[in-house]
C-alpha cells in the first residue's frame, strides 16, 4: 500500500510556490488573461479553490459529494467553468483566503484518512495517494497558466515525478475518452527528470515506446504544451498515437494548446 505522505508533502511544496506567486499580485493583476480561453488569474485560483473543495467533501462527506456529481451529470459542458466563474467574481483577499482555507482542509483530511481508504470521485473511486496526486497535476498544470500570464519563468522540479506517472497510468484512459480501443500490448516510456535522474515505466524490451524530458511529458499529458513544440520521441504506431490524445486529467477530450507558431 503507497504510503501518501511523499506526495501530499509534495502537493502543499507546488501549492506554497503557487501562493507566493498570486499573493501580491495587484487587483488588475488577478484580471490578466491566461492561456486557457475566457480565464483570467482569478479563474485559476477560483478553480483550484473549487476542486480543492470537492476532494474535500469526496475525503469527508461522501452524500454531499455525490450532489456535485449529480450537478456535473445534469451540466456537464459548463460544470467547471461555472465554479471558477463564481469564484473569480469574489474580491481577490476573499478568493485567496477561500483557496488557502480550502487547501489546508484537503490536506488535513487526506493526512488523517485511514491506510487503505477510497474515496469517489468524478470516475473511479481513488485512494489517499492518487486524489492527492491529481490535486498536485492540476495544481502544477494551473500554475503554469498563472506563471505564463504573469510573464515569470518556473523552474521545474522533482515534483513532477507523481504527474509523470499519472500520465502513464492514464494511457487507456485517454484513449477511452477519444472513443478508440486500448492497445493490448505494454508500452514503454523513458524520462529524463529536471535532476536529471532517469524515471522508467512499462517493461524495457515493450515495441511501444516513449523518451523524452519528463517536463515535455507533464506538459503534453496536461494540454499545457502542443506536441510538436515537446522533445518526445515515440516509436511505434500506438505509442505515436498515444502523444496526439494523451490526457491525464478527468473528463471530456481537452482541446489542448496550440502550436507556438499559431499563437504568434
Amino acid at each position: 500500500m503507497a504510503d501518501p505522505t511523499p506526495v501530499l508533502d509534495d502537493l502543499r511544496a507546488e501549492s506554497d510556490e503557487l501562493d507566493r506567486l498570486v499573493a501580491e499580485l495587484t487587483p488588475t493583476q488577478w484580471t490578466l488573461t491566461t492561456p486557457a480561453p475566457g480565464w483570467t488569474i482569478a479563474h485559476q485560483i477560483a478553480h483550484l479553490a473549487w476542486t480543492d473543495h470537492s476532494a474535500h467533501l469526496a475525503a469527508t462527506d461522501p452524500e454531499a459529494f455525490q450532489i456535485l456529481v449529480e450537478k456535473a451529470l445534469a451540466a456537464p459542458n459548463s460544470f467547471v467553468d461555472d465554479g471558477a466563474e463564481d469564484g473569480a467574481r469574489l474580491p481577490p483577499v476573499e478568493l485567496l483566503s477561500r483557496w488557502r482555507d480550502g487547501r489546508t482542509a484537503l490536506d488535513r483530511a487526506l493526512r488523517e484518512a485511514p491506510p487503505g481508504a477510497r474515496f469517489p470521485w468524478y470516475g473511479p473511486p481513488m485512494s489517499t495517494a492518487s486524489l492527492a496526486t491529481a490535486r498536485l497535476m492540476e495544481t502544477w498544470a494551473h500554475s503554469l497558466d498563472v506563471s505564463d500570464a504573469l510573464g515569470v519563468p518556473r523552474t521545474p522540479t522533482d515534483r513532477i515525478r507523481h504527474i509523470a506517472f499519472l500520465g502513464f497510468r492514464t494511457r487507456d484512459f485517454a484513449y477511452g475518452v477519444h472513443g478508440l480501443p486500448a492497445p493490448t500490448e505494454p508500452f514503454h516510456v523513458k524520462l529524463v527528470a529536471p535532476s536529471g535522474d532517469h524515471w522508467t515505466y512499462g517493461p524495457e524490451d515493450a515495441a511501444q515506446r516513449v523518451t523524452g524530458p519528463a517536463l515535455d511529458f507533464c506538459l503534453l499529458v496536461t494540454q499545457r504544451a502542443h506536441r510538436t513544440d515537446l522533445a518526445l520521441r515515440a516509436e511505434g504506431p500506438d505509442a505515436d498515437r498515444w502523444l496526439d490524445i494523451a490526457q491525464a486529467f478527468a473528463g471530456p477530450p481537452g482541446g489542448g494548446r496550440p502550436p507556438k507558431g499559431d499563437r504568434e
